[in-house]
């Protein structure tokens, strides 16, 4: 996108986060849900669109501007992000990379629209930080496959009219060979969403576990090649940790401000908390493990957008930066004592918010493997 049409995107989305989402985060936190006319003007600024290609209605955003974007995001409740993100990352890309013309016909004008919800349903039960494991099963009948299984912690799958499903379509397979994609409206027959979960922080993002009971998905359902489902799932993951780590980011610089706000006008002993070296010690280190961390995410994204690495950056990147905000997390509710420990005040939300960020789309673990084989590999 031309550099000025860009800059007046972030600065209506930044206008909308402040004025109109910050003043819900209350709201949004205790009645666990997106309000209705937020998800409307949402999809009214292209948010729901904005990393899916301009053919098809979206901005076509690239990681660059998709993690200045990010940024401003995380300024409020992540969960107003996660409402339109799989739209535009893990699931939506998976049809972008991968689908069909007339799968990205289909979908893509609808899921950039905020018509359509899409969900990614790949962790099961036993199959989460290594999803070679899974074990839905997806039988070849003619032109049909008969899908059957169960997926849990799937975001954003009460409100989604389309499942990005993978499964294994050869017999016998193990590991990460035999995995298939699939797309799979929600409307099957034999799709079930169980209620949304009760989770300890991010409320308002809702994530269900999803049942498939002898679901008939037509051969044109496939996503990509018969048995790519694993490097479909990979590759889609790739750009969504980098986004998560923009992400991080920005929420790690609204808690670092409304620790800086509290220490100055915070008293103890007469005089602000702030004057205290002890405090200012804790708003030092977050400052430069913010500032650490945002040099970071705009480094790996220009060098993938260069397509010289898409993986070991996005997996440095989630595995720093979302350790680093629940570092930042931390010292905002320490800043704040007491009063940091107390629901309605935001750095106790974004400390609760903040503990996903190291386990879903690959654990700090995960990471840790990730960039570790790679520097091997590529030594």
């Amino acid at each position: 996108m031309d550099a000025e049409d860009f800059g007046q995107v972030l600065a209506a989305v930044r206008e909308f986060v402040r004025k109109e989402v910050v003043p819900r985060e209350t709201e949004i936190d205790e009645r666990d849900e997106i309000p209705a006319e937020i998800r409307e003007k949402a999809a009214g600024l292209g948010l729901f669109g904005w990393a899916l290609p301009e053919e098809y209605g979206g901005l076509g955003l690239g990681m660059a501007e998709d993690v200045r974007l990010a940024v401003e995001l995380g300024y409020t409740t992540p969960a107003f992000r996660s409402l339109f993100g799989t739209n535009n990352g893990i699931a939506g890309q998976a049809i972008v990379a991968y689908g069909t013309p007339d799968q990205r016909t289909r979908w893509l004008p609808r899921l950039a629209a905020g018509q359509t919800i899409a969900s990614f349903a790949l962790t099961e039960a036993e199959a989460g930080s290594d999803p070679s494991g899974l074990t839905s099963r997806a039988v070849r009948d003619g032109e049909v496959f008969r899908l059957n299984g169960a997926k849990r912690f799937i975001t954003n799958a009460p409100l989604a009219e389309l499942f990005v499903v993978f499964a294994r379509t050869e017999p016998g397979s193990t590991g990460r060979h035999g995995i298939s994609a699939l797309l799979v409206p929600a409307g099957s027959k034999g799709v079930t969403v169980g209620p949304h979960d009760k989770k300890m922080g991010q409320a308002g993002a809702w994530t269900a576990e999803v049942f498939f009971d002898d679901v008939e998905v037509p051969v044109s359902a496939l996503v990509g090649e018969e048995g790519q489902g694993y490097r479909i799932a990979m590759a889609s993951l790739a750009r969504g940790r980098l986004h998560i780590a923009a992400l991080c980011v920005g929420m790690a610089e609204r808690a670092l401000g409304e620790a800086v706000d509290y220490a100055r006008t915070a008293r103890q002993g007469g005089r602000p908390i702030g004057e205290y070296q002890l405090v200012q010690a804790l708003l030092a280190e977050s400052h430069a493990e913010l500032a650490a961390g945002r040099a970071m995410v705009h480094e790996a994204a220009a060098a993938y957008d260069s397509g010289e690495d898409r993986k070991l950056g996005p997996s440095s990147a989630k595995l720093f930066c979302t350790e680093m905000l629940g570092r930042v997390a931390d010292r905002a509710v320490q800043v704040h004592g007491g009063a940091g420990y107390l629901r309605g005040v935001t750095v106790e939300r974004i400390y609760r918010d903040a503990r996903l960020f190291r386990i879903y789309e690959g654990t700090s673990e995960i990471q840790k493997l990730v960039i570790a084989r790679q520097l091997l590999r590529e030594s």
